[in-house]
C-alpha cells in the first residue's frame, strides 16, 4: 500500500516495484529500478526517507528515522532489517536480521552482517564490515564482497521487473 500522511505522498519512480503487501506512507521518494518487498515498511512520517536506484529493501524490514534519512544506490538492505540510519551509502548492505539505530551512518561501500546491532549515532566507515551485538569493526571489505552486493543490487532489479511485467 503506497499512502498519503498529511499531504505528503509517496514519490515512487516509474520503474521502481513496491509490492502490493508493502506499506510505504508519507515523506518518501524510491529511485529508479529500486524494490520493496513483501511486509516491508517504509515510513517517512518524521521526515524525509530518500532511496536511490537499484536498492532493494526486502521482505519485513523496516526504515524509517525521526529525521530525514537517506538510502544510497545500489543498496541491498536484507529481509527482516531495522533502519533507523541517517544514512546509508551507496553499495552497502545490510545484512538479513540487523538493526540499524538511530542517527547511525553507514557510509559506502560498507556491510553490516547479519544479526548484527549497530547502536545509536555509530558511523560504520567507507570498505568496513561491522558484526556482532553490538556490532563492532571486524574486517574491511573484500572483492567478494562488492561482487555479492553488486549481484544483490542487480539480481533484485531483474526480479521486480519480472514482477511488474507479470512474468511467471
Amino acid at each position: 500500500m503506497i499512502r498519503a500522511l498529511g499531504g505528503l505522498a509517496p514519490q515512487v519512480h516509474p520503474t521502481a516495484y513496491v509490492s502490493e503487501a508493502a506499506y510505504v506512507v508519507g515523506d518518501v521518494v524510491i529511485g529508479a529500478h529500486s524494490s520493496v518487498w513483501p511486509g516491508a515498511v517504509i515510513r517517512g512520517d518524521h521526515g524525509r526517507i530518500s532511496i536511490g536506484a537499484y536498492t532493494n529493501v526486502q521482505d519485513n524490514s523496516v526504515v524509517h528515522s525521526d529525521a530525514e534519512a537517506s538510502i544510497g544506490d545500489g543498496v541491498v538492505i536484507g529481509h527482516r532489517v531495522v533502519c533507523h540510519a541517517g544514512r546509508v551509502g551507496d553499495r552497502a548492505l545490510l545484512g538479513n536480521g540487523c538493526v540499524v539505530n538511530d542517527g547511525a551512518i553507514i557510509e559506502d561501500d560498507a556491510i553490516v552482517a547479519a544479526g548484527a546491532v549497530v547502536m545509536e549515532r555509530i558511523r560504520v566507515g567507507s570498505g568496513e564490515v561491522w558484526a556482532g551485538v553490538p556490532a563492532r569493526l571486524r574486517g574491511r571489505l573484500l572483492q567478494r564482497h562488492r561482487e555479492m552486493i553488486r549481484r544483490g543490487a542487480e539480481s533484485y532489479a531483474a526480479l521486480a521487473r519480472r514482477y511488474m511485467e507479470g512474468v511467471g
